[in-house]
């Protein structure tokens, strides 16, 4: 049983240029799958991080977002972004047995000594974008989130229920927004925040009701986790410290959830894209060659191979654990049961159903692939940051900074 949660309108265009795309692709074999509405842009070079340019760039940002009432910025990653990619990828090499060889040269490729930062927020990403959002007499608040990073349905929900905790407790004023930012799978811990937020109480319970055997005791039914009852308890009953509205950013977010939110909250998608000739302009081709992984010739690998099938579940060992992921992905995950890993990497679907999708050509990425991450790393670059505020504050703000309006 999927979670019913609070209908929305379809998405709209939110500024000149985006365009809705046909209503759906129907790979062979396959259901129809819905097409988002998104963006193709180039992103252009900028200032450099911390010159005067780049601050009076940030500035226009800044008054854009406290004009829209955004409050604090959070931001969600990863303890260790090169290793869950690793993971991502030798689940994608042993359920793709034709391109396991290319694939698992790559995995073997994506981990040494240089790529200990590699698609992480790291403090000084944070720090640099408090300082840039700061003024004299206001500042929005900036916070790092961290999660486990682990690669399945109960991680990922574990890490939904830590943040709902933190947000709860965040001190702000009344009727102000809240920035989420998630790169990669933590985007998906963003949509399971938004679908609790916006489920009704049937759906919460039977949130809660998968994960149990996880957070309590199966023999005495002690809670041994108490985080997931206080949030349970949050999101039925008096939940005033959760109406805050929500921002919600992704970057290179594999499509694992149906994004549901409430009509207060906003949502856009970043996605490193570089379309092939002789393939729809939203769609991803399948790498043909090693070279196309370790050069990114495509764009976002790890976004593209990352399909439903390739989580690397709890171990049996940790059985409460492992229980509750199944439940989880039962309750969570849409899928086609019929349908191969192939069949969903052939398909080369990049957008949400959900919100404003930026199909972004970033260019050719900088160093090795142990720095690039085959394309996913591009987005927590501090040479990029100035290029992302803009766009969020163009395409969500009420209020765009000027130089984001000429762009």
């Amino acid at each position: 049983m999927k979670l019913h949660l609070a209908q929305v309108g379809p998405a709209r265009a939110l500024t000149a240029g985006i365009k809705a795309a046909p209503e759906s692709v129907r790979p062979p074999g396959l259901r129809a799958i819905p097409v988002g509405t998104h963006c193709s842009l180039k992103a252009a070079a900028g200032p450099a991080p911390g010159s005067p340019e780049f601050r009076g760039r940030m500035a226009s940002v800044r008054d854009a977002l406290r004009a829209d009432g955004v409050g604090a910025v959070v931001l969600v990653q990863s303890s260790f972004t090169a290793v869950d990619v690793r993971q991502v990828l030798l689940a994608v090499a042993r359920r793709w047995p034709a391109g396991s060889p290319m694939v698992r040269h790559l995995a073997a490729q994506v981990v040494d000594d240089r790529s200990h930062d590699a698609g992480n927020y790291t403090p000084r990403f944070a720090e640099l974008l408090e300082q840039s959002l700061a003024s004299p007499t206001e500042r929005i608040a900036v916070r790092l989130v961290h999660w486990s990073g682990e690669n399945h349905h109960l991680g990922r929900a574990d890490a939904a229920v830590r943040l709902l905790d933190e947000l709860a407790e965040l001190e702000l004023p009344a009727g102000r927004r809240v920035m989420l930012w998630g790169h990669g799978q933590a985007g998906n811990v963003l949509a399971l925040v938004m679908d609790l937020l916006s489920a009704d109480a049937s759906a919460i319970d039977r949130f809660f009701a998968a994960a149990q055997i996880y957070y309590r005791l199966p023999a005495t039914g002690v809670i041994d986790i108490p985080v997931w009852r206080r949030v349970q308890q949050r999101l039925t009953g008096h939940r005033s410290r959760l109406d805050r509205p929500l921002d919600v950013v992704t970057f290179g977010t594999p499509l694992r959830y149906v994004w549901k939110h409430r009509p207060t909250d906003r949502l856009l998608h970043f996605i490193n894209h570089r379309p092939a000739m002789g393939t729809a302009s939203h769609l991803a081709r399948l790498p043909e060659r090693i070279e196309e992984l370790l050069e990114a010739s495509g764009g976002d690998y790890v976004q593209q191979l990352a399909v439903s099938g390739t989580d690397a579940a709890p171990s049996r060992f940790a059985w409460r654990g492992w229980l509750a992921d199944r439940r989880l992905s039962d309750l969570l995950e849409v899928r086609d049961e019929h349908a191969s890993i192939a069949d969903r990497l052939a398909c080369g679907v990049r957008l949400p159903e959900t919100g404003t999708t930026l199909l972004v050509d970033y260019g050719s990425p900088e160093g090795p692939v142990s720095e690039h991450l085959a394309g996913h790393a591009v987005y927590t670059r501090p040479k990029w940051l100035w290029f992302h505020a803009e766009q969020i504050a163009q395409r969500l703000g009420s209020q765009a900074p000027s130089s984001a309006r000429a762009a």
